[in-house]
């Protein structure tokens, strides 16, 4: 790797004030493999100049839209264009400047969930695999080293077949009506710019994802109660899912955003014949392995005697932590490793491969469509259904 050039990013979104556009861009410059070379930041062409000069770009690849940044990119000598567009924005504009920048012949990493819409999801799910550039789609809680462990542990029968999932995201931040102080709070509740589920867009997909991931086992049909705790919020913002998996095992998803003192403690638990495991995010460097017959066994990030997926994550030796953001440039570090493979005409280790991608975002898209229709549906079960 250290004799490649960096590969060169731009983006679109994540200007002044937003929070993932930063957080994507420390993942991104973590392991010194991508520069931040160009963008779009924002709509508004005075933050857009702004973010420019507090990232230090040549003002010369700093775009007033994602339109001219890829037209001009694309004009540039292929040894000083941009590799990878990264798209930060709100969920109204993930489609189009995905599509343009794939069709355009740019990698591209995109923030979840995939589309505003389903409808928008299946179009782009097609673009994705007519072309030959990668696509990542970023799931951040499946980059922490011991969820990669508990996945492994799983694949390998640690546990048995798995018969109960369990996946819990309970935040608080949105327990009363912020929308009208809060800029994160106004467009995630709105369904022009968020999409038509509110808690079950923003965190249920997380959870979702996780559950299949860790599981290795999809979701077959569900059983949703979604509804609306703050008075003049127009889309959901608590809820709960009954989930029946493609082997029988049951799983029950829950996420909110109105639990008052709750911060962001994903946690997921998967039970199988013979043990379960348990894993949660505030403490995301321990996996507990529960045994019916025999004490705990407690894993811990960064030891030698962990599995190949969690240590080719792993940063730290033992007793250092490593946390979300940490997670997050994992996704970014498998993609681009993946990148370097594909350029030498080498097949990527699949522990590199293994990073968020179309499936999961079509999935998750689907997961939104089925559980509003479930909630809003008189039967108790109805088929998860996905079209591609």
């Amino acid at each position: 790797m250290a004799a490649q050039k960096k590969l060169k990013m731009g983006m679109v979104g994540g200007g002044p004030g937003a929070f993932i556009g930063a957080i994507h861009r420390s993942a991104a410059l973590m392991d010194g493999l991508i520069e931040i070379t160009a963008g779009s930041f924002s709509s508004n062409p005075e933050k857009t100049r702004q973010a420019g000069e507090e990232l230090m770009l040549d003002p010369s690849r700093v775009y007033s839209s994602y339109d001219e940044m890829i037209q001009k990119e694309l004009a540039l000598p292929e040894s000083e264009r941009i590799d990878i567009i990264s798209i930060v924005t709100p969920n109204n504009v993930h489609f189009d400047p995905c599509k343009k920048a794939l069709e355009a012949g740019f990698h591209v990493v995109l923030d979840k969930p995939m589309t505003l819409t389903y409808d928008e999801a299946k179009e782009l799910y097609k673009i994705i695999k007519k072309s030959d550039k990668l696509f990542c789609l970023t799931h951040t809680y499946t980059g922490y080293p011991m969820i990669k462990q508990m996945k492994q542990m799983i694949a390998e029968g640690v546990i048995g077949e798995v018969r109960k999932v369990y996946v819990e995201y309970p935040q608080g931040w949105l327990h009363k009506l912020l929308e009208y102080e809060n800029k994160q709070a106004e467009w995630r509740t709105d369904p022009a710019r968020n999409g038509k589920a509110g808690c079950f867009g923003d965190i249920g997909t997380h959870a979702f994802n996780l559950a299949e991931y860790v599981s290795g086992i999809k979701v077959a049909k569900i059983c949703a109660d979604l509804d609306i705790k703050v008075a003049g919020r127009p889309i959901d913002d608590d809820g709960a899912v009954l989930m029946r998996f493609e082997n029988n095992a049951s799983g029950i998803l829950t996420a909110s955003q109105i639990d008052a003192g709750c911060e962001n403690n994903l946690k997921i638990r998967v039970y199988g014949e013979k043990g379960g495991l348990e894993w949660m995010q505030e403490d995301n460097n321990t996996l507990r392995l529960r045994w019916s017959d025999r004490p705990d066994e407690i894993y811990r990030a960064g030891n030698g005697y962990l599995g190949s997926m969690a240590n080719e994550n792993t940063r730290t030796p033992a007793g250092h932590p490593e946390g979300y953001i940490e997670a997050f440039a994992n996704i970014y570090r498998n993609f681009a490793r993946s990148i370097y493979a594909l350029r030498k005409g080498e097949e990527p280790k699949a522990e590199w491969l293994d990073f968020p991608g179309a499936e999961d975002g079509i999935r998750g898209m689907a997961f939104i469509e089925n559980v509003l229709a479930s909630s809003a549906s008189d039967q108790k079960w109805t088929p998860f259904t996905v079209e591609y």
